[in-house]
């Protein structure tokens, strides 16, 4: 037993994360992937069966997975959020979830031939749309805030809501002991009060009391993530002994709590969070999917396949449609949102436990519950993770172009280059903060982000979505590295870049491990391109060719001109490395900094407006 739970576990590990980079690698959502992993070796190949591999401990380990994952979620949410989308994100969690209930147990009654328990909490379970699968989709996706923010709200906060309200009704129709009658409506309505007002509490006063704690330094910072993980395990456990299923309520007001506190550790405890999702939601789906039983799968028939498609592509649509009249939203968004709504773990850990205690309650209907369940999940995982950037793109939703660059540092050096990047149409922005520096940038059209960088503010300020690199290029070495230090979780560590240190002593300069790559040439340094500015030179864009490769490219080049940057066909920013060699393909250009003609040799030569010139190959 103990060498088969090993094999399990290492399988799901390789197989979840092999997944993973090959979602991100092919550009595809990586849940489709895991979903077809999971397919592939459970109920295809017959090769893995959770249930009989894992034995008792699969239904724990998807319990505490589903728990985790929600706090990560809640720690994801942020309060700022709220104050352009609160009123859009309460018809989500409300009407919206009322109107989709109704409809979609009507549907089921009168479609599929459920009987009006079955179908109600059939409706209950899909109201979970859920982080498990949103989350990821949107780090892929990469939409605008406001509509990121719609989905990402109204997954998580319904996630819980949806299982308690499942357990709720099933108590109200089954009750324990009292077979088919209705349990009494004061007691349900009593204990559904008692358990989430318990794992509101619960939530509440231990994230607030885990985050005091924090802040007192009670806790080394090693061990940060780790306790805060065990917290949202343990108010998980303990709000289910007070109503079962409410335990995902308090983990994740855990996350929300915390993550609204300002702590000054909270990006590596998220970021912590983040590595533990990924290996959770991976191994979750691989063990979902690889569990399913053929023959649940084949009790489907033209009716309930009438009913999948009533829920996928008019149900959702329709309440949400309704539930946000009025709400501010555009029509864009409301498309987007109502197509969007992939069910993940939770519908499914749900729907496995009531399925079969409805079937032994004897309703009728209750042995579709699975089959229906389980088809919607992979339907939706395929349909909507697949057109989630498609339908973006085609509504004006996604962020722009990912391929820009983001200048921290409003220099006349800098501001020449952002002018030169934003006459070629590159999506770029100076964020300084000093309003006077960034009057050049804002005179000549730029987009500029006015604060500090490493606040709380720019996270949600700057559509990171829209570039690829960021170039710190203040005269401050070490801030210059705390900034790519900042963006690289974000941007990834190779494309976060700042100015050579230069000569400094060792003991002025910040350790290699902790700096961004270093940009252009090791002795190109921030003293340099302010005095070559200043003397005249300017940004020039070669185009290179079939006829004009690189090899003529680099005799053209003037003495001590500075390659830049490359910028390929659709407009993506590559900036160029120290001891990297210069690569450039035909049809890509070269962006450089030099003199084409007579310069100033004195410094305080007056400062030229940015160089436009291009070469005939660019033209």
């Amino acid at each position: 037993m103990t060498q088969h739970l090993t094999d399990a576990l290492a399988l799901l590990t390789v197989l979840g994360l092999a997944a993973q980079w090959l979602g991100w690698r092919l550009q595809i959502p990586a849940i489709v992937l895991l979903s077809l992993g999971g397919l592939l070796i459970g109920p295809i190949l017959g090769l893995f069966r959770p249930s009989e591999a894992l034995g008792e401990a699969y239904q724990p380990l998807i319990n505490l997975a589903v728990a985790a994952i929600l706090f990560e979620g809640g720690l994801s949410l942020h309060l700022a959020e709220l104050k352009q989308s609160a009123a859009v994100v309460n018809r989500l969690v409300t009407l919206n979830v009322a109107l989709g209930l109704a409809l979609t147990a009507v549907a089921a009654h009168w479609i599929a031939g459920l009987s009006w328990p079955v179908a109600v909490i059939f409706a209950a379970i899909l109201i979970v749309t859920g982080p498990t699968v949103i989350l990821p989709l949107l780090r892929q996706a990469r939409l605008k805030r406001r509509p990121a923010a719609y989905l990402k709200w109204e997954g998580i906060v319904n996630d819980p809501i949806g299982a308690v309200l499942v357990v709720v009704l099933f108590d109200y129709f089954a009750g324990v002991g009292s077979g088919n009658s209705p349990a009494p409506l004061d007691e349900t309505l009593l204990h559904t009060a008692l358990g989430v007002l318990s794992a509101l509490a619960l939530g509440g006063i231990g994230g607030w009391l885990l985050g005091r704690t924090f802040l007192a330094g009670q806790v080394p910072e090693y061990l940060k993530g780790p306790i805060a993980l065990a917290a949202a395990i343990g108010v998980y456990s303990l709000a289910n002994l007070v109503l079962h299923e409410a335990g995902l309520i308090a983990a994740t007001v855990l996350g929300i709590v915390l993550g609204n506190m300002n702590l000054p550790s909270i990006g590596e405890i998220r970021r912590f969070k983040e590595y533990i999702a990924i290996l959770l939601v991976s191994g979750v789906f691989i063990l979902l999917t690889a569990d399913l039983d053929p023959d649940i799968m084949s009790a489907m028939d033209w009716r309930s396949a009438a009913l999948v498609a009533v829920v996928i592509f008019l149900v959702r649509p329709v309440s949400v449609w309704i539930a946000t009249i009025g709400a501010g939203m555009s029509w864009q968004e409301r498309v987007l949102v109502g197509w969007i709504a992939p069910r993940g773990v939770v519908a499914a850990a749900v729907a496995g436990v009531f399925g079969p205690a409805l079937a032994e309650q004897g309703f009728p209907g209750a042995e579709q519950l699975l089959p229906l369940v389980f088809t919607l999940i992979l339907l939706t995982v395929a349909l909507h993770g697949l057109s989630l950037g498609w339908l973006a793109r085609r509504l004006d939703l996604s962020a722009q172009r990912r391929g820009g660059l983001i200048i921290a540092g409003a220099t006349a050096w800098s501001t020449g280059l952002a002018k030169a990047l934003h006459e070629r149409q590159i999506p770029v922005i100076v964020a300084d903060n000093a309003w006077h520096r960034l009057r050049n940038a804002r005179l000549a059209g730029v987009p500029v982000f006015f604060g500090e960088l490493l606040s709380e503010h720019a996270e949600h300020a700057l559509e990171l979505g829209a570039f690829r690199s960021l170039l710190a290029l203040t005269n401050n070495d070490a801030y210059n590295a705390l900034v790519c230090a900042h963006f690289a979780p974000e941007l990834g560590r190779q494309r976060v870049y700042q100015l050579a240190s230069g000569d400094r002593a060792e003991a002025r300069r910040p350790a290699p491990g902790v700096r961004g790559r270093t940009a252009f040439s090791a002795d190109v340094q921030y003293e340099d391109l302010q005095r070559h500015w200043y003397q005249g030179w300017g940004f020039h864009g070669s185009r290179i060719t079939e006829s004009f490769d690189l090899d003529a490219f680099r005799k053209a080049l003037p003495k001590d001109a500075i390659p830049l940057l490359i910028i390929d066909e659709h407009g993506e920013v590559s900036v160029l490395e120290h001891a990297k060699p210069l690569k450039a393909l035909a049809g890509q250009r070269v962006l450089w900094f030099g003199c084409k003609s007579a310069c100033e040799t004195d410094e305080t030569a007056p400062e030229p407006a940015v160089s436009l010139e291009t070469n005939q190959a660019e033209r």
